[in-house]
């Protein structure tokens, strides 16, 4: 019979790799919800408001960080260490796409009403 162990990281090792990731979650988080609110507050300033699809896309990046830490802490939790990092790398590499993809809408697109 073969038996295979699986190792996995101990759980204080797995709690400090996900709190120093989600410094810069909250860092992506805390931008996005500045960015909202500074365009609103511009919007508001010229006499208008922000569009719908602005919203949405605003709002995503406030909500795209914190998922991808919530789905890659899920799944690496009882994986070895360097894949629980592996993983929470290539969620902030898919939440600075995002944010690189709003940036760009919103400066070349109407976002005011």
């Amino acid at each position: 019979m073969n038996t295979r162990t699986r190792r996995t990281a101990p759980t204080w090792f797995v709690a400090t790799i996900a709190g120093f990731f989600g410094l810069f979650y909250a860092y992506a988080v805390w931008a996005g919800i500045s960015y909202l609110v500074v365009m609103a507050q511009t919007a508001s300033a010229f006499g208008g408001a922000l569009t719908p699809v602005s919203w949405v896309a605003m709002i995503m990046t406030i909500v795209v960080p914190i998922a991808t830490f919530a789905v890659a802490v899920l799944i690496g939790r009882r994986r070895e260490a360097w894949k629980l990092i592996l993983l929470l790398l290539v969620g902030l590499a898919l939440t600075a796409v995002f944010w690189l993809n709003v940036q760009g809408f919103t400066s070349t697109q109407i976002v005011f009403q």
